[in-house]
C-alpha cells in the first residue's frame, strides 16, 4: 500500500516538473534563430533624422555612430537642408509618405538616400573611420526617425484607420490637426506597400522620443505599442524592424542624470537573456531624460547611452533575420566548433581560393547568391576529401557583396564574399 502511494506521488511530482519546465524549453527553442552578432563585414547604413537623431549619433552626446562602426556599420546621415526640394527638412510622420510613397517625388528621393555618403554633423560630430574593406554599392540599412513633437497625437487608440487616399496626414508636419493615432497608423500601414517591394533593403523604424508634457502621453504610448506589437502582424517579410526609442526613454535610474541600463526593472527594448525583450511598467509615458536641467525635451547623454546600448544588439538581430531571409540560408547544423570554409583573398578581384576543412569525406554543393538572394552560380562535387581547396573564378561578377552557401554531409555554412575590381 505504502509503495503504491509512493509511486503515485512520484508520478505526480514528475508531471508537475514537466509542466513547469515546458514553457522554458518552448521559449528557448523559439528564440534560437535570433542572433545579436554583428555583420561579418561592413554594411552601409543611412539614418534620416532631425536634432534628436543628430545628438544620438554624436560622439559626445549619444555615441551611436561610434557603436555602429564597432558593429560593422558604415554610417551616413541626412538632416535639415538635405536633398531635392529640401526633403531633409521634413521628417515628421506625415512626411514619410512623401519619402516612400509619393508617385511624383519618392523615386528621386530614394535614389539619393540609397546612394548618399556623408556625415551631416549639424548636431554634433562623429568620427567616420575608414572601413577595410570599404563597403561598395548602395546603403543597405535605412533608419528613419521623427522628432518628439510627433508624440503629440490626438484622437483615440480605437478610432478607425482611414484609407490612404482619405488620410489628411499625408505630407503634413507635426502640430497639424491631422496628427491623430488613427491617421498615423494609416501612414505606416501604407509604407509597407513600398517596403515589401524592396527586399534588398532593411528598413528600421525608430519611434519618436517622448515629451515631458503628459497631455498626449497615453496616446503616444498606445501608438508605439501598436507599432511594436501589431503593425507588422501578417507582414510576410523580414526587412522591417521597429526599435522603441520612446519606451527606452520613459524610465531612468532614479534621476534624470542616472539611467537604468542593465536593470531588470524599468522600460526597455533590448537583447536580454538570449531573446528580444520589450518591457513596459504600465504607467511611465513621459520623458525621463530631459536635457538642460529638465527644461528641454531633447534626450540627454545619459538617456542616449541607454538607447545606444539597447538598440545596437537589436539592429544586429534585425540584420541577421533579414540577411538570412533574402539569401534563403538554412540554419547551420554542423557539429564543428570552428569555421570549415574560408575565402581568400577577401575582397577578391578575379579569382578567389576556397579552403575547407571537414571532419571527413563528403559531398559538396556550392551556391553563390547575390545580395537580394538570387542564385547566380552553382557547383556540385559528388565527393571531396576531408580538407582541400577550390579556385573559384568570379571575373564575371559585378562589384558587391555575395554569399557562398556550402552544403555538406556535415552541415551547412554560409560565408560572405566581396568582389572589388
Amino acid at each position: 500500500m505504502f509503495m503504491r502511494l509512493f509511486r503515485h506521488l512520484y508520478l505526480l511530482i514528475t508531471l508537475f516538473i514537466v509542466i513547469l519546465t515546458f514553457p522554458l524549453f518552448s521559449q528557448t527553442n523559439k528564440t534560437l534563430a535570433d542572433d545579436p552578432a554583428k555583420p561579418s563585414s561592413f554594411v552601409r547604413l543611412v539614418f534620416i533624422h532631425h536634432s534628436t537623431g543628430g545628438n544620438w549619433l554624436s560622439d559626445n552626446w549619444g555615441g551611436l555612430a561610434k557603436t555602429l562602426f564597432q558593429n560593422n556599420y558604415y554610417v551616413s546621415d541626412v538632416c535639415y537642408g538635405w536633398g531635392r526640394n529640401s526633403i531633409g527638412d521634413r521628417t515628421d510622420i506625415g512626411n514619410w509618405w512623401e519619402w516612400f510613397r509619393d508617385p511624383e517625388y519618392s523615386p528621386a528621393y530614394l535614389h539619393d538616400i540609397y546612394t548618399v555618403d556623408q556625415a551631416d554633423e549639424q548636431y554634433g560630430g562623429y568620427e567616420r573611420n575608414i572601413c577595410n574593406p570599404d563597403p561598395l554599392g548602395e546603403n543597405k540599412v535605412i533608419m528613419f526617425k521623427s522628432c518628439f513633437p510627433n508624440s503629440a497625437l490626438g484622437g483615440n487608440p480605437n478610432d478607425p484607420v482611414p484609407s490612404i487616399d482619405n488620410n489628411p496626414m499625408k505630407r503634413e508636419g507635426a502640430g497639424s490637426e491631422s496628427y491623430t493615432i488613427a491617421n498615423a497608423k494609416g501612414i505606416y500601414i501604407d509604407l509597407l506597400e513600398y517596403f515589401k517591394k524592396k527586399q534588398d533593403k532593411l528598413f528600421i523604424v525608430i519611434t519618436a522620443p517622448p515629451l515631458s508634457d503628459p497631455t498626449y502621453a497615453d496616446n503616444a504610448r498606445a501608438f508605439n505599442l501598436w507599432l511594436v506589437n501589431d503593425w507588422l502582424t501578417g507582414y510576410p517579410h523580414s526587412n522591417v524592424f521597429v526599435f522603441d526609442f520612446y519606451n527606452c526613454l520613459t524610465t531612468n535610474g532614479g534621476s534624470i542624470e542616472s539611467n537604468d541600463l542593465g536593470d531588470e526593472s524599468g522600460n526597455h527594448h533590448r537583447w536580454w537573456n538570449g531573446a528580444v525583450q520589450h518591457t513596459f511598467d504600465g504607467s511611465s509615458n513621459t520623458l525621463a531624460y530631459p536635457s538642460d536641467n529638465g527644461n528641454d525635451d531633447h534626450p540627454n547623454p545619459v538617456g542616449n547611452e541607454k538607447t545606444t546600448s539597447e538598440y545596437v544588439p537589436l539592429l544586429n538581430v534585425a540584420y541577421n533575420r533579414w540577411i538570412k531571409s533574402i539569401t534563403k540560408v538554412d540554419e547551420m547544423n554542423s557539429n564543428l566548433e570552428f569555421p570549415v570554409f574560408k575565402i581568400s583573398p577577401s575582397p577578391s578581384k578575379e579569382n578567389c581560393m576556397i579552403n575547407y576543412n571537414l571532419p571527413g569525406n563528403s559531398y559538396l554543393k556550392i551556391e553563390v547568391f547575390n545580395s537580394i538572394g538570387i542564385i547566380i552560380d552553382k557547383i556540385t562535387f559528388n565527393e571531396v576529401s576531408q580538407s582541400g581547396n577550390y579556385s573559384y573564378n568570379n571575373s564575371l561578377l559585378n562589384n558587391g557583396e555575395y554569399f557562398l552557401k556550402f552544403s555538406t554531409s556535415w552541415g551547412i555554412a554560409v560565408v560572405p564574399m566581396i568582389v572589388v575590381k
